[in-house]
C-alpha cells in the first residue's frame, strides 16, 4: 500500500493512550527489540526512557499529555526511523526540540534522509539549506525554487527570510551579489 511506503514525523505526532513502547511500535508493530533500542538512541529518546521508573512501559496519557512538545517529537522521528520507508514526510519535526535535542537528533536525520525521497516542511532555514530542491511557498503560492546558494543569489523572499532568521543561513552567494 502507498501507506506503507512512507515515514512520517510531525511537530504534533498523533499519540494513543498507551505506552511509549506501544506508540513508537504503531510504526512497524514487528520490530525487534534491538531496532527498537536503535530507533530510541537516534532520536535522541534513549536517555530518557531509562530515566522513567517504567521506562517504555510507560503510559504516555491521551494525546502524550504526559509529555513535552520536543519528547512528543522525539517518538514521531523515532516511528520515522522504525519504519526506515522509502518516502519520508518532515513536517516541522524539530521545531519543538531544544537546541542540543536538535543537534543530536540532526545528524542521524541527516543519515535517513538519505537514499530516499524526503519532504521537508520547515521554517527554520537551518533544516532545509542542503535540500536539492528548496519550493518557497508564499501565501499557498510558490514564489521561489532553487537550491539554497541560487536563492540566496536572486535575493527574493528566500534571501530576506535567510536575513530575518539572523544571517546565520547566508553564505558566500550572499557576499556575491553584494
Amino acid at each position: 500500500s502507498r501507506r506503507g511506503r512512507g515515514a512520517l514525523a510531525t511537530q504534533a505526532p498523533s499519540l494513543c493512550n498507551d505506552t511509549l513502547e506501544g506508540n513508537i511500535l504503531r510504526a512497524r508493530p514487528e520490530a525487534s527489540r534491538e531496532e527498537l533500542q536503535r530507533a530510541l538512541e537516534q532520536a535522541a529518546l534513549a536517555d530518557f526512557v531509562k530515566a522513567l521508573p517504567d521506562g517504555l512501559r510507560t503510559r504516555v496519557g491521551e494525546r502524550g499529555m504526559q509529555l513535552s512538545g520536543g519528547q512528543r517529537q522525539r517518538i514521531s522521528i523515532a516511528r520515522a526511523f522504525l519504519k526506515n520507508a522509502p518516502v519520508l514526510i518532515l513536517d516541522e519535526a524539530t521545531s519543538h526540540l531544544d537546541t542540543l535535542s536538535e543537534m543530536q537528533v540532526r545528524g542521524a536525520l541527516d543519515a535517513l534522509m538519505r537514499h530516499r525521497t524526503t519532504l521537508v516542511i520547515a521554517h527554520r532555514l537551518s533544516t532545509i539549506r542542503d535540500a536539492d530542491l528548496i519550493l518557497v511557498l508564499d501565501q499557498g503560492a510558490l514564489a521561489e525554487a532553487g537550491t539554497h546558494e541560487q536563492l540566496l543569489h536572486r535575493q527574493g523572499l528566500y534571501a530576506r527570510l535567510a536575513r530575518r532568521q539572523g544571517g546565520q543561513e547566508l553564505s558566500s552567494a550572499a557576499s556575491l551579489s553584494s
